[in-house]
């Protein structure tokens, strides 16, 4: 029975494609429609994005290598760092250094910005450097852990959503289930916004059961008996199993979050389910309507003619201070998930397996679509699809500014 439903799910979601989204779509592409770059700069940009998304993983070379120097950096990926702290350390938040005691050896200074976008130079140089140190020297500690730290950045282009999970949330599952698969580990962060604590608190907890340490507002410092500063990156939204040594999936990840938010989603069920005599399945409508760029402008006939077709709709627009509890709460209990590309989509993360998830691609960004939501949602197990806009559904706009998803 509810094979067939799902199945039912899915044909209706597909009469859609051809029913509901003869749409005009504003379509700001940050690839290909920011007139802030020349037509060759974009192909370019373009190119080397492509590059970095099929470049072979292997894992870290540091992973692998003996213990001979208290710091070990390797800095072999194209995608970020990674330095190894190899003996207890001593963290000063007030400088955001590292001291490693040694009275023998020479004098040693590594510096690392702890943010798995090392191509885009761009973004890094606004990155704060931490600073790794050796010498006879170290402050006194003040505050000791018995585990080892985990540190990187919450900077960068942290806020929008996809960047959260892209260059944060994945690359931590990464780097937890292959540098600290059995061993717990204290998550030390820098440069994140006041709100980002609080708002990810339930998520943080699923890796960590100490208390986040933030460097932006500590002023003590801390003993650890080792640390490893960086995060591992797969490459855009991947998850590649074969590098990991539990060879752990999308799946995984995907019921991490559901350990994270479910228990709190049940208690919210009731404000989506309000249990009608004929309960039609329900589909969560993206809407970007106060966003630049990739709005659908005849929404009101859209969500008129997915009510014809026999869904109950919830027009979903997140905020950055939307609950995560809410919208795991309202995706993880719907059966359609429907939007044009862009940040918002990430949300499909809280679908659950089998439920439909239809892509709206703009001119000009398919192998985006592709690679950022597509290929997540075939190794979630939905049922996905991709609507791309025609020539003749698309009203360009030049806004002149890129648009970051």
């Amino acid at each position: 029975m509810k094979t067939k439903k799902r199945v039912l799910v899915a044909v209706s979601a597909l009469c859609l494609f051809f029913i509901v989204f003869q749409i005009s779509v504003s379509s700001t592409s940050r690839f290909l429609n920011n007139a802030a770059f020349p037509a060759k700069t974009r192909e370019k940009t373009r190119k080397e994005s492509k590059l970095i998304s099929e470049q072979i993983h292997h894992p870290p070379e540091s992973l692998s290598l003996p213990l001979e120097s208290p710091i070990i950096c390797d800095r072999t990926s194209i995608r970020y760092d990674l330095c190894s702290i190899n003996g207890p350390t001593v963290m000063d938040s007030a400088t955001s250094t590292f001291f490693t005691m040694n009275s023998t050896g020479p004098p040693l200074v590594e510096r690392i910005r702890p943010y798995p976008r090392k191509f885009e130079d761009l973004i890094m140089s606004q990155i704060k450097n931490l600073t790794l140190t050796v010498g006879p020297r170290i402050p006194s500690c003040r505050v000791q852990h018995n585990a080892p730290a985990l540190v990187f950045t919450a900077g960068g282009y942290t806020g929008n959503f996809w960047h959260d999970f892209n260059d944060g949330f994945i690359p931590l599952f990464i780097t937890a289930s292959t540098i600290f698969p059995d061993q717990d580990f204290v998550i030390v962060v820098s440069e994140a916004p006041k709100w980002w604590p609080s708002k990810y608190a339930d998520l943080l907890r699923m890796f960590t059961k100490h208390p986040i340490v933030n460097l932006g507002s500590d002023t003590t410092t801390h003993c650890f008996p080792f640390a490893k500063l960086g995060l591992i990156s797969h490459g855009f939204m991947i998850i590649n199993q074969t590098l990991l040594p539990n060879s752990k999936t999308y799946l995984n990840f995907r019921g991490l979050l559901g350990k994270a938010y479910n228990q709190q989603a049940q208690s919210q069920a009731q404000i989506f389910d309000p249990k009608p005599t004929k309960p039609r399945p329900r589909l969560v409508l993206a809407s970007r309507r106060h966003a630049t760029g990739r709005s659908i402008m005849n929404q009101a006939q859209v969500i008129r003619l997915i009510k014809k077709v026999g869904f109950d709709v919830v027009v979903f627009e997140p905020k950055t201070k939307t609950s995560l509890q809410e919208s795991y709460a309202l995706l993880n209990s719907s059966h359609a998930f429907v939007g044009v590309h862009g940040a918002a989509l990430t949300h499909s993360l809280f679908l659950r397996p089998g439920a439909v998830f239809v892509q709206v691609v703009p001119i000009g960004i398919g192998w985006a679509a592709e690679a950022f939501f597509g290929r997540v949602a075939k190794e979630l197990s939905l049922e996905y699809f991709e609507y791309k806009i025609g020539a003749e559904e698309s009203w360009w706009t030049s806004m002149g500014r890129t648009i970051c998803w």
